[in-house]
């Protein structure tokens, strides 16, 4: 396993590095797909009032509408490098592959408390929580999310230290600097040139064909919120296998929905009002890392490009998963 990868590692070395013309995507040793996205500029964040975003999503009480105000101020970032982002989010046979190539145990499995997970029997209005998921407990991690995965399904249930546990394997193997986005990066590219609440519009039934969010399919298993799922069936109640809906317009899947996926960024309610143009690289410290995406979980109004949400770096979850940039040579 280890010379394969070195030898696949020394390929993609001289693939990206001998060409006048950089090649539009590389496979790398653990089979995932980065995609090449260029240098450019695009209006970050999300500056619609409340009453605005009323109009798209009336099903949703005012107060969750009032809370979106880290998504202002609209602001210009101009990302100054091309790099290669994976085509789509790290699946299950990905991840098993670097666990064994690399000896790594995952936080879920090390700390010994393990993940969360679906279990039917689980009444998520219990208290004290209201979770809808049941969880931490050690049957759950990223083998088991409590659902049915095969090796092509996005790992959830994985930390944002286990996701920088990945990145920093395969930078060392493959000789290349391996990371997660920031959230400029991030959300430069889910928007893809655009500048609507989704890759694909406005309309929340734009994600039809696009995304895995809540919807008719979930909502049979969660009644309860029946009024904020898209009136439609994708066919997955759960998680789909990666690149099972439309790319955007980079060519990258699950942008929207599927699983959640972890920045680099920590998160602080106001560092847009100061960020820089060039290149935002987050605040310098704080207490949680943003992830962004929505999930096959997430309301319509949750899977929005400019949506940010965040936990702690040791959360392990299963709505989350792990998406990665690849940088570019200079």
């Amino acid at each position: 396993m280890q010379r394969i990868s070195f030898l696949l590692a020394v390929a993609t070395g001289l693939a990206l590095a001998g060409c006048a013309h950089p090649p539009a995507s590389v496979r790398n040793s653990l089979g995932m797909e980065m995609v090449r996205i260029p240098a450019g500029e695009f209006l970050m964040g999300n500056d619609a009032t409340p009453q605005q975003l009323a109009q798209q999503y009336p099903a949703y009480e005012p107060r969750r509408l009032e809370a979106l105000a880290d998504e202002a101020p609209v602001h210009r970032v101009r990302i100054t490098r091309p790099f290669y982002m994976g085509k789509h989010e790290v699946t299950v046979g990905q991840f098993a592959r670097f666990l064994v190539a690399s000896g790594y145990v995952p936080e879920s499995v090390a700390d010994g408390t393990g993940g969360y997970g679906y279990n039917p029997q689980y009444d998520p209005r219990t208290p004290p929580r209201g979770d809808a998921f049941e969880g931490r407990q050690p049957r759950y991690s990223w083998r088991d999310p409590g659902f049915a995965q095969t090796d092509a399904h996005p790992v959830v249930n994985v930390s944002w230290n286990d996701a920088v546990a990945l990145a920093r394997w395969l930078s060392q193997t493959e000789q290349r600097r391996y990371r997660l986005p920031t959230e400029a990066e991030w959300e430069y590219a889910c928007r893809a040139g655009t500048r609507t609440y989704y890759h694909a519009g406005d309309d929340p039934a734009a994600l039809a064909g696009v995304a895995n969010v809540f919807d008719a399919d979930s909502a049979a298993l969660w009644p309860q919120w029946q009024a904020y799922a898209l009136p439609t069936h994708d066919g997955y109640a759960f998680t789909a296998p990666v690149g099972s809906f439309a790319p955007n317009a980079f060519g990258l899947h699950d942008m929207h929905g599927n699983v959640w996926e972890w920045t680099a960024d920590w998160h602080e309610d106001d560092y847009y009002a100061r960020s820089p143009v060039d290149d935002p690289p987050g605040p310098a410290d704080g207490a949680v890392k943003v992830r962004r995406g929505g999930s096959w979980h997430s309301w319509p109004l949750y899977a929005r490009c400019a949506y940010r949400n965040w936990n702690a770096p040791s959360t392990r979850y299963t709505l989350v998963g792990i998406r990665l940039v690849m940088e570019a040579p200079e």
